[in-house]
């Protein structure tokens, strides 16, 4: 891809820079007509969108924070711990270096450096995308109300930042499964929806080469990348639950922590204790790691492994940089079993965790419903805040009603519009065919669009700096009849110009293309009135 190509006409690649050069915070400058001022958006397509950049996806994206990672002197190289049975014709040719962690007794996160009160070129960077000042940023990260999930073993990825106080964010989930698709197919998914805006990707490979498709995923992706290691430990024992221990899961952690996977979704909340409150669910338990951790706990009459060693994982999380997205397995998957005891006590439980993971300086973000109705949500929202300390909130949706297949993609930005609005920083998308089958290219693109929508949507009502920029340019631009532009400040440019033309008479719709043109099938146009009243 050079530049923005068809998908953004008139965009150009541009960066800011910080304190040092080699802080080069991307945006996307929009090019309006006439004396008006071009616009700049955040961007997270990475350098694939650099006019400069030849991409070379067996050599992965360079290695922008190398230097600031190797800089604090508290990491080393080390061999791989665990044994790594690749697919040598598929195996990542790019990667010439050794895993890093930290130095014995060191926590390399970027919480630990936060309540040291230092800022970090990670946090300059993440200032200058949000607009707000480097201290403010550090505050937050320190307070443990925002993340920056970033890898020491992905030093490709860009710095972001999730939490409440900044722009929403939204994940876009790929991945292969048992009916199969190349690790080409899950790459272009990727890059194809950091284009569209997604700002993480979650890979839930389960299906062949895992291990091959994570690494070329991560090694090309400029945003954060994360993962459910369960569902790799599981695949490794055949997909057999009987076969699940605390050792093997330890070491797919490991695993993936040394090919830079930037934060886990760990069901370590699902208790014994709350799977009969699960039993008398209208749907049961519809979370496949929380389906998998409770069936694993009912067959040996034990607690959940990844509680009873959850500080173990703290260690782990620690000597990496690793975000704990600590999983949802009792969200509810209808609207009859939204803000139910399952649900609630799970969310507790996860408050507990987080507190324990703050002990060893590890960032946490916790995950949420599900299928929650409009009357429901401000409830999840205001307890998540309370019984998890204002830890970021991450959720999926929430759908509001059970009736949207083949639209789920809708029911779920209504959902993470209002969710947002009451303080959610992440949304994970949605697909039109979440309940249907697996997403295809034009699904993923689908699903981001409409929840960049309601991400931006939450950001207005919030207030975010800078939000309303984009509004404000539209609201000109119809002012003065800027078609082009019109189209151009959309999240979609091509579909609003396709919608446009496919209104007008053929020999209408060439004049399209011109600056300004207040072409309009009504004798009475409003926009006409309003622009003569104005005038008179």
């Amino acid at each position: 891809m050079s530049g923005y190509g068809k998908y953004f006409p008139r965009s150009e690649k541009m960066y800011v820079e910080g304190s040092r050069p080699d802080i080069r915070v991307p945006f996307r400058k929009i090019k309006l007509h006439g004396e008006n001022e071009d616009l700049r958006v955040y961007d997270v397509s990475g350098p694939y969108t650099d006019p400069a950049y030849e991409p070379d996806l067996k050599q992965g994206l360079p290695a922008i924070r190398a230097d600031w990672i190797a800089g604090r002197g508290d990491v080393e190289e080390h061999a791989s711990g665990v044994d790594i049975l690749s697919n040598s014709d598929k195996a990542f040719q790019g990667l010439r270096r050794r895993p890093l962690r930290a130095k014995p007794g060191q926590s390399v996160t970027q919480m630990t450096y936060a309540q040291q009160g230092v800022v970090t070129p990670e946090m300059e960077f993440v200032a200058i995308r949000e607009w707000v000042e480097p201290e403010f940023v550090r505050a937050e990260v320190a307070a443990g109300r925002a993340v920056i999930p970033l890898n020491i073993n992905h030093p490709e990825a860009e710095p972001m930042v999730i939490g409440r106080k900044f722009r929403t964010k939204i994940n876009a989930n790929i991945g292969n499964s048992a009916l199969g698709s190349s690790i080409e197919e899950e790459v272009d998914k990727m890059q194809w929806a950091t284009l569209w805006g997604a700002d993480t990707v979650m890979d839930l490979s389960t299906g062949a080469d895992i291990h091959d498709t994570r690494e070329w995923i991560v090694r090309n992706s400029p945003t954060p990348i994360g993962t459910v290691p369960l569902y790799q430990a599981l695949k490794k024992i055949g997909d057999n639950a009987d076969g699940l221990c605390w050792e093997l899961y330890r070491d797919t952690l490991i695993e993936q922590a040394e090919q830079g996977i930037d934060y886990f979704t760990i069901h370590a909340g699902v208790l014994k204790k709350d799977i009969p409150a699960a039993k008398e669910r209208k749907l049961g338990i519809v979370s496949r790691g929380g389906s998998i951790m409770a069936k694993w706990m009912v067959d040996n009459g034990q607690e959940n492994f990844l509680y009873t060693h959850f500080r173990e994982i703290c260690e782990i999380m620690r000597a990496y940089d690793i975000t704990f997205s600590l999983g949802d397995g009792m969200r509810p998957g209808c609207i009859a079993d939204a803000n139910d005891e399952a649900q609630l006590s799970e969310l507790k439980t996860l408050g507990e965790l987080t507190k324990i993971a703050w002990e060893y300086g590890c960032q946490v973000m916790i995950e949420g419903p599900g299928h929650v109705p409009l009357d429901k949500i401000k409830i999840n929202m205001d307890k998540q805040l309370e019984d998890c300390f204002e830890a970021p909130f991450y959720t999926l949706g929430p759908l509001v009603t059970d009736c949207a297949a083949g639209y789920d993609h809708i029911t779920s930005a209504i959902g993470g519009a209002v969710i947002g609005w009451y303080g959610t920083s992440m949304l994970c998308y949605v697909t039109p065919k979440e309940h249907l089958g697996l997403p295809n290219r034009d699904d993923v693109k689908e699903g981001v669009i409409v929840h960049k929508i309601a991400a931006h949507a939450a950001d207005l009502a919030k207030g975010i700096p800078g939000a309303m920029d984009r509004d404000e340019a539209m609201r000109k631009a119809r002012g003065e009849f800027r078609w082009v532009d019109q189209f151009n400040l959309t999240f979609d440019p091509l579909r609003a110009k396709e919608y446009r033309l496919a209104s007008l008479p053929p020999e209408e719709r060439d004049k399209t293309d011109q600056h300004y043109c207040s072409m309009c099938g009504e004798q009475y146009c409003s926009m006409r009135i309003s622009a003569e009243i104005r005038k008179s």
